[in-house]
């Protein structure tokens, strides 16, 4: 429908990114299923919608949190754009989620340039639409036209052209009706959507996403324009000229988070780009996302390895029915009866529970998973029955809607409100498939339930707890989430917060070592419980890189 109309003229502020997430957000779970279902390039995967989903929910929570963190006082513009940019950088999914993330972090450079001014006009705009396309061109190896980066560059170009006085709404509106023209010509560009009929789902994508960003700026409800030749997403053939190769899919797509340096990034990129095709680098400053397809996935994580430090390694086969195993007429797997899902901080403990049989959802810190994670896990566990341990009480939300998106799936959930990585522990011990589902997951419970956690971290500056005021450097010991310790090395605070909790009587210590800790400190810890308390046995895990030095568990 037109979008035009007299408009009061309009300034993009962190309200406005913070109101443009979340229509985003509301515009790509609505057309979620139908991009998936359009999804042919460069791999028939239908997986375009979840994945930009995925990458916009982690984006919307990321500047949620910085609202959050300011209370009551607001985010500059900077804030909320660096806030979003870093939150798709964290949590980009595929392909097109990549290039998402890339185009959002271009934004971010020209509207968080200036951290003394709280707003951006619509000149501001058109230069960050214009980065933000240039960035995405860059980030791809091979760029090809007819994809959502012909998409974004459309938008740009006529972002820049638009005469709208500074009003970010008018440049906002330029964009998106350019967008949609180019969109409804890709199939016109890449042979293989013309022979699908179907417009790009990327671009499909990031036309919801441009349309919430007027609706943000304006007010209004966008109702986003027909997609495709003859008016529909999918549409008939059309004629267009292949240039496309002739070779085989790769088999595998791997994506991983890599702490690395500039010139390492570079030189993986040329090692990555000989592996395999699809190569999606962003990001910067240290931190980048990496895609890429290819039929060594041993490979291209090890080059990861060399350049940096990967995490979030997500490697995924294209299986049945897909564009890189058409013909094969390979039976679905049949799902178990019953799966665990568990939120772990470090790689340790992913081992530990992975080895007890559960789906595990990796965590660094300060980047909790977004619920559309959760639902991934769950999936992948493959169950008709699941046991969701989320193993941190800030998670609640977020675990409670994965398990009921996943219910509206034919997955019986359960949510055992697990507040500790050490809980999740106690209840995995108990588990027993071959019971029967209810009481399996009381018995989980119960264990959970009984079990007091603690933690040990370092205070970051100073600060009133229950505990009397801590200064910066100082360890503070935590007993089911309130500081009841503060102390100056970890061993004697490690040993008050295990005297205090075992006053209270106990069987099992569980301790689980951070990356930073010796071993030297978890024997000394269990020598001090062996002789200051009897009859009291003691585990030692090392849980890698997490949040906290020491968690600690007593059942």
């Amino acid at each position: 429908m037109p979008l035009g109309g007299e408009q009061v003229p309009q300034n993009l502020d962190a309200v406005a990114v913070r109101a443009w997430c979340g229509l985003a957000l509301d515009a790509l779970g609505g057309a979620r299923e139908e991009i998936d279902a359009i999804n042919v390039y460069p791999v028939a995967d239908g997986d375009t919608g979840t994945n930009l989903y995925l990458t916009v929910e982690s984006a919307s929570q990321a500047v949620d949190a910085v609202f959050t963190g300011l209370e009551p006082s607001r985010p500059s513009l900077a804030e909320a754009v660096r806030a979003m940019a870093h939150g798709a950088l964290i949590g980009a999914r595929g392909n097109s989620g990549t290039i998402l993330s890339q185009l959002l972090r271009g934004m971010a450079q020209v509207l968080g340039a200036d951290c003394d001014t709280d707003h951006a006009d619509g000149r501001a705009l058109a230069l960050a639409l214009r980065r933000a396309a240039d960035s995405a061109y860059q980030a791809v190896a091979h760029p090809v036209e007819g994809t959502v980066l012909t998409v974004a560059a459309a938008a740009a170009d006529a972002a820049c052209g638009a005469d709208g006085d500074g009003d970010c709404g008018a440049v906002a509106r330029a964009a998106y009706d350019s967008a949609c023209r180019a969109l409804d010509a890709t199939p016109r560009q890449l042979a293989v959507l013309g022979r699908a009929g179907v417009v790009d789902a990327g671009g499909r994508g990031l036309v919801a996403v441009l349309g919430a960003l007027v609706g943000a700026l304006s007010g209004e409800t966008v109702r986003l324009r027909a997609t495709a030749p003859g008016g529909h997403a999918r549409a008939q053939p059309v004629e267009c000229q292949d240039t496309s190769p002739d070779v085989t899919a790769p088999a595998f797509e791997v994506i991983y988070l890599l702490e690395a340096d500039d010139k390492a990034v570079t030189r993986l990129r040329t090692r990555l780009d000989g592996l395999g095709d699809s190569l999606v680098v962003v990001g910067g400053d240290g931190l980048w996302n990496v895609h890429v397809h290819v039929d060594d996935a041993g490979a291209a994580v090890e080059a990861g390895v060399e350049a940096g430090r990967p995490h979030r390694i997500r490697i995924t086969h294209f299986g049945v029915g897909d564009a890189h195993t058409a013909g094969a007429a390979q039976p679905p797997r049949e799902p178990t009866q019953r799966g665990i899902v568990a939120v772990v901080p470090g790689e340790g403990l992913a081992g530990l529970y992975a080895e007890a049989g559960a789906t595990t959802v990796p965590t660094r810190p300060g980047e909790p998973p977004a619920s559309g994670e959760l639902v991934d896990a769950i999936r992948r566990a493959h169950a008709r029955e699941v046991v969701l341990l989320p193993n941190d009480a800030e998670l609640r939300h977020t675990a409670a809607a994965a398990a009921e998106q996943a219910r509206t799936e034919g997955v019986r959930v359960a949510l055992i409100p697990t507040r500790s990585a050490v809980q999740g522990i106690a209840a995995l011990a108990v588990h027993e498939p071959d019971r029967r589902f209810d009481e399996d997951v009381v018995a989980m419970t119960s264990a959970a339930g009984a079990t007091r956690y603690a933690e040990l971290t370092v205070a970051e500056r100073q600060s009133w707890t229950m505990a009397g005021i801590c200064q910066a450097g100082d360890v503070l010991g935590l007993i089911d989430g309130d500081v009841a310790v503060i102390g100056g090395d970890a061993a004697r605070t490690a040993r008050s917060v295990l005297d205090r909790m075992l006053a209270a009587g106990g069987e099992m210590v569980t301790l689980v070592l951070g990356e930073a800790v010796p071993d030297s400190l978890g024997d000394e810890l269990e020598k001090h419980v062996r002789e200051a308390h009897m009859a009291v046995d003691t585990v030692v895990y090392r849980g890698g890189r997490q949040s906290a030095l020491l968690l600690i568990g007593v059942e």
